[in-house]
């Protein structure tokens, strides 16, 4: 696997520039007619894509790699056709390239309208997750952008497969192959290149853990949209329904446990915890999962692990999960703002008065109220396959659909207008 050397970055930026300026002005139909051949490949070539997965997993196993991240490596059958079903569904979206945010007609008689434009170059830097190599490649291609993909060297050999397959479907279609490129290299050396190709490179967005988001945020020269890791929270009320808080618990801890929407933390009101807690760390034990807890939870579970500060804080994407008991629904608050990353925390409760005031102080991309954590995600919002999730506050916040990978940029008609 080559080096990627800074001329070989820049060459794939420079690309990728001249593929975005013939693709921001694409109609609709084009678009959506490369997505669908995009789609047709993935399916047709299968069984190439799982030959060169199988060596990438192979790899990680022998590196003794968490299970966890293999899941998330792992392609299937089923998860291709998964992938090819999420490009399918983002070529039926509306296209938000040329959409009017808003306008009107200034008191000099100026028609003003400020309408969505594609960002341009979208650098997409992420962990051993394939599926993302195309969710963003659709994205990107369907809101107009062209995308510079840099994977892990963990998932090159798919990667490397999934790009050459999309470039071979783009080609017959009208779409530049350009529009979708992988970055050259393995090394963290093209990483830096990628982060500091300023001019050619519109925008970065990192997904996966704290170490890569932080060194993309902290070294980057392109502008970074952040993403977050997922310590995401349940909070169990006084007032909750426990077997609605049960089924909730395992379903945000269990469902997919190596997601950033899983649940990490449960915070058990103190009025229910002796109602609750038995049932619900029954049912987690069940189910495979350790719990680490504080005094108060581990009078419930002899097999409960004592917890330390720093299991608080932990997006631990496996089957574990911590738990504390809480006295009111300030201190679970307190609690997630201290130990929490942003991403999303629910709560249930029969109370709308609780609700609407968890609502109001949790300061996270998304709060659910009565419903998993784990539907925190773009399809399930139904904004098709997300670019990410979004843990900042600026241009975007939440799941990632194809509005958020736009710009907007002022058209202004007038008559012979002049200042005066």
């Amino acid at each position: 696997m080559a080096e990627g050397t800074q001329e070989q970055v820049l060459e794939v930026a420079r690309r990728a520039k001249q593929a975005a300026a013939e693709l921001a002005p694409a109609p609709r139909r084009l678009k959506d007619a490369a997505l669908h051949a995009i789609a047709d490949a993935l399916i047709a070539r299968t069984p190439e894509l799982l030959k060169a997965n199988e060596s990438d997993v192979t790899r990680a196993r022998e590196a003794d790699t968490p299970d966890a991240m293999i899941d998330r490596l792992s392609l299937s059958e089923e998860r291709v056709a998964a992938i090819a079903e999420a490009v399918r569904h983002v070529a039926a979206l509306p296209d938000p390239v040329g959409e009017s945010v808003r306008g009107n007609t200034l008191p000099n008689g100026l028609e003003l309208r400020q309408v969505r434009v594609p960002l341009g170059v979208v650098g997409i830097i992420y962990e051993g997750r394939p599926n993302v190599t195309v969710d963003a490649a659709a994205l990107t291609l369907k809101s107009g952008n062209a995308v510079l993909l840099r994977g892990s060297s963990s998932a090159y050999d798919s990667n490397a497969a999934l790009v050459g397959l999309m470039r071979d479907a783009l080609a017959p279609t009208g779409v530049p192959a350009d529009a979708v490129q992988l970055v050259p290299g393995t090394s963290r050396e093209s990483v830096r290149h990628l982060m500091r190709a300023r001019g050619l490179v519109d925008v970065l967005i990192p997904r996966g853990g704290a170490t890569l988001i932080n060194t993309v945020v902290e070294h980057s020269t392109v502008p970074v949209i952040e993403t977050g890791v997922g310590n995401c929270s349940v909070y169990v009320d006084a007032a909750a329904d426990l077997d609605m808080a049960v089924d909730i618990l395992i379903n945000a801890k269990t469902q997919r446990p190596s997601v950033c929407n899983a649940a990490e933390t449960v915070l058990v009101h103190s009025g229910i915890a002796g109602a609750f807690l038995p049932r619900a760390l029954e049912a987690l034990r069940a189910a495979g999962v350790t719990v680490h807890g504080d005094a108060r939870v581990q009078a419930y579970g002899a097999d409960v692990v004592a917890a330390t500060d720093a299991d608080y804080g932990t997006e631990y994407l496996s089957l574990d999960i911590s738990a504390a008991v809480v006295d009111s629904l300030e201190e679970a608050v307190t609690h997630i703002r201290r130990y929490g990353s942003g991403h999303t925390e629910a709560i249930v409760t029969t109370s709308q008065q609780a609700a609407k005031r968890f609502v109001a102080l949790v300061d996270s991309a998304a709060v659910m109220v009565n419903a998993s954590t784990r539907f925190t995600d773009g399809e399930e919002f139904g904004f098709g396959a997300e670019i990410g999730i979004s843990t900042q506050k600026l241009h975007a916040r939440g799941p990632m659909g194809l509005p958020e990978l736009t710009s907007t940029k002022y058209v202004v008609v007038g008559e012979g207008h002049l200042r005066l």
